[in-house]
């Protein structure tokens, strides 16, 4: 009775052990293709905080996929990368503004009254006697 007990018991083991390795030519546990990036960040537009906020990426083995997380970690180095080389583009070009506001012609003098710069053709003195101003309107003084 022991042999006949221990012989079921070897071939329920060897039984268990090919339907999960799969003994046969038919695999009894399939392959499950590997989780992908379903929603990758854009191509054609600026990555936006949504984009960020809605990227889910595929969980492997031990973690994340390697690939997945380099690639959108790239993508997001190169836009801030691209912003801050704009913000700093345009911070300097209102600094220019600036200066250029700072140290040009008093914006509150008439033009008459700046001095004339050389490539200006000179101005036409005329002057009219208050008393000879006409308004619209009235008839003139006489």
């Amino acid at each position: 009775m022991f042999w006949f007990l221990l012989l079921a018991m070897v071939v329920v083991v060897a039984a268990v052990t090919l339907a999960v390795v799969g003994g046969g030519k038919i695999a009894v546990l399939q392959d499950v293709a590997p989780e992908q990036l379903t929603d990758p960040l854009p191509a054609t537009r600026p990555v936006g905080r949504a984009d960020v906020e809605a990227l889910r990426l595929p969980v492997a083995v031990r973690g994340y996929r390697m690939t997945d997380v380099d690639e959108a970690l790239g993508r997001l180095g190169a836009e801030l990368a691209e912003r801050d080389a704009r913000i700093a583009e345009l911070q300097s070009a209102l600094a220019g503004a600036q200066a250029t506001a700072v140290g040009g012609p008093d914006l509150l003098k008439r033009p008459q009254d700046r001095p004339r710069a050389p490539w200006e053709a000179p101005r036409q003195e005329h002057q009219q006697d208050p008393q000879q101003t006409e308004h619209p309107g009235e008839e003139p003084q006489r």
